[in-house]
């Protein structure tokens, strides 16, 4: 499965965001089901939400189990910041999918 960036995109006046900051925003995280990813999500959210707490983290197995989704909800300050965080995500090595 080969990796692509995301395209940059537009810059969207805060008065026509749907999104009130801060707030909670959950984030799906799609990678291989193998030792160490869930800690490797886990560190790029606390890099962009230092109160980012990982006992809240949701799991979830692909149906042959090959495969790991894992939800993180992050407080979200800015657009900037969630951006940053979804380029981040995607381009990490263990990560397959940002959603």
């Amino acid at each position: 499965m080969s990796k692509t960036i995301p395209p940059q995109l537009p810059e969207i006046p805060p008065e026509q965001s749907l999104i009130e900051y801060p707030s909670r925003f959950p984030i799906k995280v799609m990678g291989a089901h193998v030792e160490g990813y869930v800690e490797a999500v886990v560190a790029v959210a606390k890099q962009f939400d230092p109160e980012f707490d990982p006992a809240t983290v949701e799991t979830r197995p692909s149906k042959a189990g090959n495969y790991l989704g894992v939800t993180v909800t992050v407080t979200a300050t800015s657009r900037e910041q969630l951006d940053e965080l979804y380029r981040t995500l995607s381009t990490h090595p263990m990560v397959k999918v940002v959603l």
